[in-house]
């Protein structure tokens, strides 16, 4: 099994900055690209940020130029640094990985985080 735990979430005042970590446990070599995902009231769960084990990433266009994505491979953490918040940028942000070997789906479906809250006041 793999569990994954986010921290870093809390309020700003928008323009301010937040950095969201996500450390993964368990079964690690299950852990394929790690992806951030937000969902506010209302509206679908979109992807934010994803970064492959190899490094690279991908942003969501609306977080383009103020989000960073990276990742500790020997902490197994990937981070999400926030900048220029915005106050649509207010979420639960969640971190999830797509199971990378066979035998993983043994487990059931692909890991999700509990979610941690932004809330960005204007």
């Amino acid at each position: 099994q793999v569990h994954l735990t986010e921290s870093g979430g809390g309020s700003v005042q928008a323009g301010g900055s937040l950095r969201l970590s996500c450390a993964a446990s368990g079964d690690v070599p299950c852990i394929n690209d790690m992806e951030w995902y937000r969902q506010s009231p209302g509206k679908e769960r979109e992807l934010v940020a994803g970064i492959t084990r190899g490094g690279r990433t991908t942003y969501g266009d609306s977080v383009k130029g103020r989000f960073t994505i990276s990742r500790d491979a020997a902490a197994d953490t990937v981070y999400l640094q926030m900048n220029s918040l915005k106050a649509e940028d207010t979420a639960v942000y969640y971190c999830h990985t797509p199971w990378r070997w066979g035998y993983c789906h043994d487990y059931g479906p692909d890991p999700w985080g509990q979610g941690t809250t932004v809330n960005v006041s204007s």
